[in-house]
């Protein structure tokens, strides 16, 4: 199979999706790889680097869509892109179509093969190809809470991990899956009261054996949510439901009881944001006060730190394109339940319920095209 990975064109995205050592792992398999120009250079990965791998390196997108049978990114395709992309070829990204309206209808329209890394799941429900990303997500949110209640940075002047004497700061993690066990567990190192919040009292008492002294597991209902966010310094939203548009937890109102410099750092704006008052931002303009309130809402939250996400993106995806592109997509999905659960429109039908359900579309479960 012919395989393209693109240069990635969201604002300030340095991550590539597939390394050097992932294209000699390809090549090993009979694989063609094309690389678009300068495509790694944001995660310090030279042209030379992958030709050296036994990439072709290609001087445009619009050749690698032509010659491709599978493209690869890591953001979803942008206007630029969408007559690019061809009937029955297979775009394997992250695509958060839950959340994007336009891009479902250009894809459906392309009568192309779909294949979301976020809806990609194990049997035992965890999102391998989420996963590292969440990773990298939920330990920033907390690097960026903690820069943004510097007073320089509109915030109200506290130090999460307090001093001696003085009480620490008081962090509000709402999920405690991986995104919000890692911002937990960074939160927790800085010396903060973290409290988490989670509807799963099963992951409640896993977290209580693994998380340290200062990190306090409360089962989450709405007047519990309302009685943390008025001593809340920084609020994580780490919210899920795979594949779907993500539920508004924090209302505008709600948001008036906060302390005015408090922050709250949405990392579910990929899936349209768990904060009423959230709007995707990027790392050039990352933030906006509502109600006195400083939101952190980038939408590539991993991009900033683009060599480590390349790498952990890399571990956790090359296994499957592997298999998609040694197989082809049919056989690869009726092969590996994995790879069919990341289907979401194939051949101009919506074939994840996430998605028909948040733009009313017709809704093809998989297994009838199978």
């Amino acid at each position: 199979m012919i395989v393209g990975i693109l240069k990635e064109i969201k604002s300030e995205e340095n991550r590539v999706s597939m390394t050097p050592a992932g294209v000699e792992v390809m090549k090993h398999a009979g694989h063609e790889v094309l690389v678009e120009k300068y495509a790694g250079l944001g995660s310090g990965l030279e042209d030379a680097a992958y030709a050296q791998a036994g990439a072709e390196i290609v001087a445009t997108p619009k050749e690698i869509y032509s010659r491709s049978e599978m493209v690869m990114h890591v953001k979803e395709p942008l206007p630029p892109e969408y007559g690019l992309i061809r009937e029955d070829q297979i775009v394997f990204t992250y695509l958060h179509l839950a959340a994007a309206e336009e891009l479902t209808r250009v894809l459906i329209k392309s009568k192309s093969i779909c294949i979301a890394y976020e809806t990609i799941q194990k049997a035992d429900r965890t999102l391998p190809l989420l996963t590292p990303m969440s990773e990298v997500a939920g330990r920033m949110a907390i690097q960026q809470g903690a820069k943004y209640l510097e007073m320089a940075q509109g915030g109200l002047g506290v130090l999460l991990g307090g001093v001696p004497g003085v009480d620490p700061g008081t962090v509000v993690v709402i999920g405690g899956g991986v995104v919000g066990t890692h911002a937990a567990k960074m939160a927790c190192g800085l010396g903060a009261k973290v409290y988490v919040l989670d509807m799963s009292l099963d992951r409640l008492r896993y977290l209580s054996d693994v998380m340290p002294a200062n990190c306090f597991l409360l089962f989450a209902t709405p007047a519990t949510l309302r009685d943390l966010i008025t001593r809340a310094d920084v609020v994580v939203g780490a919210v899920l439901v795979p594949g779907a548009k993500a539920p508004k937890l924090l209302t505008r109102e709600m948001l008036k009881t906060m302390k005015k410099g408090s922050v709250i750092v949405d990392v579910a704006i990929d899936q349209g944001g768990c904060f009423e008052t959230s709007k995707p931002t990027t790392h050039t303009d990352p933030i906006f006060t509502v109600e006195g309130v400083v939101h952190y809402c980038v939408a590539n939250m991993p991009g900033a730190v683009a060599r480590t996400s390349t790498l952990a993106l890399t571990n956790a995806t090359l296994p499957y394109a592997l298999q998609i592109a040694n197989k082809g997509w049919h056989r690869a999905m009726k092969e590996n339940p994995e790879i069919k659960s990341g289907a979401n429109v194939i051949k101009g039908k919506v074939t994840f319920k996430g998605v028909s359900d948040a733009f009313g579309l017709e809704y093809v479960p998989i297994d009838s095209l199978l």
